[in-house]
């Protein structure tokens, strides 16, 4: 299945791309893909236990379950002022 990925921040940084797809099992879930992310990306290895998830725009825990055609939004950890 083909699932488009969108990276912000530091993700975006880390891994020269704003978004792309990415080809997965089926039933892949999202702990799978940042598995996948993590490997490509050794930069997101100190950053994978602050990442946070959502598919098709809701925030959702590394163990959901995607779909062919989801989006799945990369956000890291953020700090203001």
């Amino acid at each position: 299945m083909k699932v488009k990925v969108k990276l912000f921040a530091i993700a975006r940084d880390i891994t020269g791309a704003d978004e792309f797809e990415i080809l997965l099992a089926e039933n892949a879930h999202v702990s799978d893909l940042l598995k996948i992310l993590v490997d490509r990306h050794a930069g997101l290895k100190k950053w994978q236990g602050y990442l946070r998830f959502a598919v098709n725009q809701t925030y959702c825990q590394a163990g959901k379950v995607l779909k062919d055609g989801d989006e799945v939004a990369v956000i890291p950890p953020v700090s203001g002022g």
